[in-house]
């Protein structure tokens, strides 16, 4: 197996960017290549014929922009002549459930081969699934009591109902949707069991974790505690070769909320006597009128050891976000600068952390990220990372730099030396416009741009009154590298 973990970018921009690209991860590993998350355009991205090569699908959660192209890929591996396969999709229990509740308007009926009829088509002759994850010991089914009823019900995994002293159903008055609540024989409060425990609880779910384990020797592991997300939804722990990759999926990471999470004991606000309560196995109402307790502090100690020792792939916002982690917030984490890429940013945002980019690829490899750019590694040892627009830029503090950077609202800035009070300059950098993982003095005039030529080489283009010249330039990423390198010795 080559060394290292390797990760193309497919798509790294949240679900209202102007970019277009949404979520989507290509996880390369030995020969082995799968997609993680499917928001990005895949035919655009990867192409019909690099999609026939892929041996697996991971969906983390079923917001679109992390999962938008999965019937396409679905309808693609069952109608291309030449794909004789099934999408390998991988996803945690209630992942696929909601996979299969928001994709099967698209899939489940088509016209006969001879275009005169409609036909029903099983979800199962488009997908072969595999659970990652546990499976969880209780659930809400719907069983048939006989003509043409339905009723609601929870069962355990060997089939057997559960009582309202154990668990009920609350319906809400806002969606008509089932979930579950459950009274934890530890705490003795009534809790949301999908989020209160985490994987790794015998309380609620199976002792069997379903790691997948490849023959080749590598494994992805689900990873559920430190996922703050609203939807249901999962990390991945990948491991291959003595290196770790941790992508923690969309969450809201804050340290001090998650501690309220779980020492936080709330009063339960019932509608009805403690009685008719006790006796009741189906209630209308808001479960958060229920629930006692938000997560268990074995949940609180896993999510904060989560991301230890391992590179990780983290998500952010700008501010504001409720359901991600937003910038000002990240020293309220327990990730660490060294070792996290941000993803899922908007399309304009500065930052002193490592930025993604579409189609950058990354190689974990002692323990770290390196830039992968043709057959060189770079490490990411840039001071500044700043998107705007497509564009992608790189700082590197100096005495004399050119560029002043700043804070304004809790957010970092940057603009010419002299456009910024004195008083305002945390420091000075020189910037870089990164084209295709090369590095080239930014440039101010609008009538300067870097275009890459067909052959690779790149070249400053000046546009004139008499029409436009150019010149090819030299990346400085080598020397911006060694020197960086040096100075760390």
């Amino acid at each position: 197996m080559p060394e290292g973990i390797t990760v193309r970018i497919l798509g790294d921009f949240g679900p209202f960017s102007r970019m277009g690209k949404s979520i989507g991860y290509q996880l390369e590993v030995g020969r082995h290549t799968f997609l993680i998350d499917c928001g990005a355009p895949l035919f655009q991205q990867i192409g019909g014929h690099g999609l026939k090569k892929i041996d697996g699908l991971i969906i983390t959660h079923c917001h679109d922009d992390h999962k938008r192209w999965f019937s396409d890929l679905a309808l693609f591996n069952l109608y291309a002549p030449d794909v004789s396969n099934k999408v390998f999709l991988i996803a945690s229990e209630d992942v696929h459930r909601d996979i299969i509740a928001a994709s099967m308007p698209a899939l489940e009926k088509s016209l006969s081969p001879d275009s005169k009829k409609v036909i029903d088509i099983s979800y199962e002759q488009y997908v072969d699934y595999r659970i990652i994850g546990p499976r969880a010991r209780y659930r809400i089914v719907s069983l048939d009591e006989g003509g043409g009823k339905k009723a609601l019900c929870i069962q355990d995994l060997q089939g057997r109902k559960v009582g309202p002293e154990t668990a009920k159903i609350i319906i809400s008055t806002r969606t008509g949707a089932p979930r579950m609540l459950f009274h934890d024989p530890v705490y003795r409060e009534w809790v949301e069991p999908e989020t209160f425990y985490p994987f790794s609880s015998e309380t609620f779910y199976d002792q069997d974790q379903n790691i997948y384990r490849d023959s080749a020797g590598f494994s992805i592991e689900a990873i559920k505690a430190p996922v703050w997300h609203g939807v249901a939804g999962i990390g991945l722990r990948v491991k291959a070769g003595g290196e770790t990759l941790t992508f923690s999926s969309d969450t809201s990471h804050d340290l001090s909320l998650w501690q309220q999470l779980c020492q936080e004991k709330r009063q339960q606000r019932r509608a009805m006597s403690e009685k008719e309560f006790e006796a009741a196995l189906i209630i209308t109402g808001d479960i958060n009128d229920y629930t006692e307790r938000t997560w268990s502090e074995e949940r609180y100690k896993e999510a904060i050891t989560a991301f230890d020792n391992t590179p990780v792939i983290h998500d952010v916002s700008a501010r504001g976000s409720v359901v991600h982690t937003d910038y000002e917030n990240l020293g309220r984490t327990t990730l660490k600068k060294n070792r996290t890429i941000l993803t899922h940013s908007p399309d304009k945002l500065t930052s002193e952390w490592v930025l993604c980019r579409a189609n950058k690829s990354f190689r974990v490899k002692d323990g770290t990220f390196f830039e992968l750019v043709g057959d060189e590694l770079f490490p990411l040892n840039a001071d500044l990372y700043h998107k705007e627009g497509g564009r992608y830029f790189v700082g590197y503090k100096h005495a004399q730099g050119r560029y002043a950077v700043f804070l304004r609202d809790g957010l970092l800035e940057f603009a010419l030396l002299g456009e910024v009070e004195d008083e305002q300059v945390l420091y000075r950098v020189d910037l870089y416009e990164d084209v295709s993982g090369r590095y080239f003095p930014r440039l101010d005039d609008p009538n300067l741009s870097y275009v890459e030529r067909a052959d690779g080489r790149v070249e400053l283009v000046e546009l004139t009154e008499d029409g436009s010249k150019g010149s090819i330039v030299r990346s400085k990423r080598p020397a911006l590298s060694q020197t960086r390198v040096l100075l760390n010795k």
